[in-house]
């Protein structure tokens, strides 16, 4: 058991100022300044004027006042709503990045009204998937602590932002990825989904599930909240709509602590395209399949997805 030195002990009073007793810490590493968090070990024995008392366990705690949450929107031809979204989000948070996907419609014009916001814009359209990319190297090297995503066309309730980041820190129950399930909860109001596309999310999901251990009830929802140090150990490469998968396939892979959070089913465009040959709903399974097969070949992972998995979830 090995106590600290004086100078040791004098940063550890400077963190507990408001401890009234003086305190030893063993047993782990010297808390290091990460920002602003200070991560603490486990084990404090008190020293008393007379006598060595109160040895304890405290869990490991990160000091801090408040997050650095990013809100980003990929974008991508939504000049009708991108000003309504904006407009309200930003009457619930501070820092708001829209990535621009090669916009055509006049959306660039729209987001120039809008001082306050951080734009990156992509020419020409690379794809929703490179659109998440953006964003995540956008967070990390900005240092933010959380980042969530949300789409723009009114799928998503800005009011909700703030709590689904909150889970990230959680006391009970902390998270690297919250992720929105429009299938976790009923709500007053809910769209009935396109019934192709509620079958593919299903017979998906349920995939994910056998073949990964996880226990999600939405696969394609873009409401998440990332713990943002962890984005750095990903390597996304897919560039369109099927990115959400190679996503979880690597959070598994990292083991990444996954929660849910459900969120309203609300359907605005139900005629979206994916995408030429990928609007036809079987043609789409099969190419999802694929990019999951090839994400689990290149980390090395021995789960495969065939055709029937998932398909008693129709």
């Amino acid at each position: 058991m090995k106590l600290l030195n004086s100078e040791q002990h004098e940063a550890k009073q400077t963190i507990f100022g408001v401890w009234r007793s003086p305190a030893f810490y063993v047993d782990g590493p010297k808390a290091q300044p990460n920002g602003e968090k200070q991560i603490l070990t486990k084990r404090v024995i008190h020293w008393f004027p007379a006598c060595r008392v109160d040895i304890r366990m405290v869990e490991p705690t990160m000091f801090r006042m408040s997050q650095r949450i990013l809100t980003a929107l990929p974008v991508y031809n939504e000049v009708t709503h991108v000003a309504d979204v904006l407009s309200e989000l930003l009457n619930h948070v501070d820092d708001v990045l829209v990535v621009d996907d090669g916009s055509t419609d006049g959306t660039a014009e729209v987001l120039a009204q809008f001082s306050s916001i951080q734009v990156v814009r992509h020419s020409p359209n690379l794809g929703y998937g490179a659109a998440l990319r953006t964003a995540f190297e956008f967070a990390l090297r900005k240092d933010f602590d959380v980042l969530v995503t949300m789409d723009c066309d009114g799928q998503h309730q800005p009011g909700l932002v703030r709590e689904i980041a909150a889970m990230i820190d959680e006391d009970s129950m902390s998270a690297d990825l919250v992720s929105g399930s429009r299938y976790l909860k009923a709500f007053d109001g809910d769209s009935i989904p396109p019934v192709e596309r509620r079958q593919i999310n299903a017979q998906i999901t349920a995939c994910l599930n056998e073949q990964l251990g996880l226990s999600i009830t939405d696969a394609f929802c873009g409401f998440k909240a990332y713990r943002v140090p962890t984005l750095a150990g990903l390597d996304i490469t897919v560039s369109g709509y099927a990115m959400p998968l190679q996503l979880w396939v690597q959070a598994v892979s990292l083991e990444w602590r996954i929660r849910e959070f459900p969120v309203p089913l609300i359907y605005i465009d139900e005629k979206r395209s994916f995408g030429g040959p990928l609007d036809d709903a079987s043609i789409r399974l099969a190419y999802y399949h694929t990019v999951l097969n090839a994400e689990l070949e290149r980390r090395g992972m021995s789960q495969r997805f065939t055709a029937d998995c998932g398909a008693a979830a129709k």
